[in-house]
């Protein structure tokens, strides 16, 4: 929930998806394996910081419904300031550009993150300000660049709802401008920015649905503890409600039926693990199970506009892997995986018509090319590599582990070696993720891999609460900020020493978000352990952090309180697992890293952790970057905080000189 990533709006909070099932048992890395000849693999030149970090010269391609423009963004500065990434568009001859780009967008505060093509004749994107996550919706009109800001407004945070396909003028969009703590549905006429009330919250909402047609027909509602489907058969009728769950157990709803009569769910109603299942609304306590992996949840749907079916689900085991339902589909995923050997694939875009895509062709040690994949004459064309700076061969993979924890659980998580270099007595970098109800994945990890560069181990673990692993593991984090959860990263650090691999004397911790929370756990509870820590954007005290969530989270208050701990009723607790009451303790050499307009973990998070050991005398290198919020987005102040990462782990854990290019 804490750190920046978009997830689908559910009926409850158990965010349980993915898991790795690849046992490890430690044999030689595969970097550090003989050549040819007995040779090893020599250490990499240490590589400049920016070719890690900065944005991609083009990237985040995307095809207009008729196939006949590209859009993508490329990083420019406009008016003098900073580079930023804007939306540019190009005309198509085929699968090959032709002409020159045209920009179509002029953002100077901040990068656009996000953005996709509304029919052939118009861009969407959201923007924010400065990092506070009041998204605003903006159109672009392709043919004259007029720029509308379709949710205009202070503290407005807006989502699209629906991009109406099939309806060239207008869009369904969710914001809260009427009440900072819900969100209403209007429809905008992206002619003229006039909005119609669609669904006014009635105070208790915290999702919408719509049906193929564009219709509302789903909301999910919080009631304390409890989750509530409402459905409705047409838009004249009443939400009713068909299904009660508790907070416990999920039942999504990414897609109806082609016959809009239906549900297809993501549900673990009954189950330990989710599973895709259809729901008829007339008997919605009775699941058809359509699909569900033995050992992992199920992650995620496509639906083929065209076909008007699901093509596909996802799950991830050591990395992600789809169950087809459409023959057509897998054999489409086998000729352009046969074109990208050894290359995992995404489909990104694609024409209405689907005959062509925009493919992501990607692995742990690259971030890949992005191609045009013609469907009909099963032919691909480059369209750029996204970080041509950086060679493959001079990365380091990274491998799937697992450990147990001191309770008997099995943690799952990635290892990653720096090449060239025996794995003995390594300086780590120890890098548990934020969420906490989120995971680390396979892949190109442009942090991972700077740190591998720069030779230390990197340990990435997906400690208790992960999702992915069912229910059960999902419920085993409850109340275990700082304990069990902090338990299972110590015994992570224990395995790597055991295995010989970390130097017990130079391991140090890094994370944000939560992961920020787990750093200052780490160096509070266990201070021996550590000999450098990074906090970035992490809670300190999880007292103020309950009181200062955002708005938009009050509806889930009741919930996180029974997932974390409520202030007045786990007191005790919450003190004994609050860094920042506790700062006494540490010892450990600690840098903080914050955004000054973060919604999530308010600065002052930060503040206090930082005032306490500066109260004992310690020297506390703090970054605050007034013009970013939860984790810096804006390459300046990115190239700014790995380089003061890069120097303070320097100074700490003392690698091992890498050769300079």
């Amino acid at each position: 929930m804490l750190l920046h990533r978009r997830s689908t709006l559910s009926v409850s909070l158990a965010l349980v998806a993915g898991a790795i099932s690849v046992a490890f048992a430690l044999p030689l890395p595969a970097q550090a394996q003989p050549l040819a000849g007995g040779a090893k693999p020599a250490a990499p030149p240490e590589l400049p910081l920016r070719d890690f970090f900065s944005n991609p010269e083009k990237a985040y391609f995307r095809l207009s419904e008729d196939g006949k423009t590209l859009g993508f963004m490329q990083p420019v500065s406009v008016d003098g300031a900073p580079r930023r990434l804007n939306v540019f568009v190009q005309a198509l001859n085929g699968s090959q550009p032709v002409g020159q780009p045209r920009r179509l967008t002029a953002e100077t505060a901040r990068d656009i993150s996000i953005y996709s093509w509304k029919g052939s004749n118009r861009i969407l994107y959201v923007k924010d300000f400065g990092g506070d996550e009041n998204f605003h919706v903006v159109s672009v009109d392709v043919a004259t660049g007029k720029v509308t800001d379709l949710t205009p407004g202070d503290n407005v945070r807006a989502e699209i709802l629906d991009a109406l396909p099939d309806d060239p003028h207008h869009i369904l969009v969710s914001h809260n401008r009427r009440d900072p703590q819900v969100f209403d549905v209007v429809r905008i006429d992206l002619r003229t920015g006039a909005e119609t009330m669609v669904a006014k919250n009635p105070g208790d909402i915290i999702a919408w649905g719509t049906d193929h047609a564009g219709r509302l027909r789903l909301a999910f509602r919080s009631e304390g503890l409890n989750s509530v489907v409402l459905y409705r058969a047409d838009e004249k009728s009443e939400f009713k409600p068909i299904i009660t769950t508790d907070y416990k157990t999920e039942v999504e709803v990414p897609v109806f039926t082609a016959d809009n009569r239906r549900l297809y769910a993501i549900s673990n109603r009954g189950r330990d693990k989710k599973a895709l299942v259809t729901i008829d609304p007339a008997r919605p306590d009775a699941e058809t199970v359509v699909f569900v992996h033995p050992d992992v949840d199920l992650g995620g749907v496509t639906w083929s506009r065209k076909q008007k079916k699901l093509t596909d689900a996802s799950v991830v085991t050591a990395k992600l892997e789809r169950k087809f339902f459409d023959p057509a589909t897998e054999k489409l995923y086998q000729r352009i995986a046969a074109k990208v050997p050894g290359m995992d694939v995404t489909l990104q875009s694609g024409t209405q018509a689907e005959d062509k895509f925009i493919v992501a062709a990607s692995s742990d040690r690259t971030p890949g090319g992005r191609y045009i994949y013609d469907v009909k004459t099963d032919s691909i064309s480059l369209l750029a590599e996204i970080n041509p700076k950086i060679d493959p061969a001079q990365m380091a993979p990274m491998k799937p582990i697992s450990y147990k924890s001191r309770d008997g659980l099995t943690i799952h998580g990635y290892l990653t070696l720096p090449v060239g270099r025996e794995p003995s007595s390594l300086p780590c970098v120890v890098n548990p993720h934020g969420g906490p109800w989120a995971r680390d994945m396979w892949g190109y990890n442009p942090e991972v891999q700077f740190l591998a560069n720069r030779g230390y181990c990197v340990l990435q673990m997906n400690f208790r609460g992960s999702t992915g692993y069912g229910r059960q593991f999902w419920e085993a984090s409850f109340g275990q900020w700082g304990l069990k959860m902090q338990d299972d990263i110590t015994d992570g650090v224990n395995w790597l020493v055991a295995q010989g691999i970390a130097d017990p004397k130079r391991v140090g911790i890094y994370g944000a978000s939560y992961g920020g929370y787990a750093t200052l756990a780490g160096v509070a509870f266990t201070p021996e352990l550590y000999a450098a820590a990074v906090n970035y954007v992490g809670v300190s005290n999880l007292f103020t952090f309950m009181n200062t969530i955002p708005p938009y989270w009050k509806p889930f208050l009741p919930k996180f309180k029974e997932m974390v701990g409520d202030p007045e009723r786990d007191k005790e607790r919450l003190t004994r697992t609050s860094p920042a009451l506790n700062a006494d303790k540490i010892k450990t050499p600690l840098m903080v890293v914050q955004g000054a307009r973060d919604p999530r973990v308010n600065k002052a998070e930060s503040d206090q952790m930082v005032a306490a050991l500066k109260a004992r005398g310690v020297d506390v290198p703090y970054m605050v970057k007034d013009n970013e919020g939860h984790g810096f987005r804006n390459e300046e102040n990115q190239f700014e905080f790995y380089g003061a990462m890069e120097q303070f782990l320097r100074k700490h854990l003392k690698p091992k000189a890498a050769a300079k290019d």
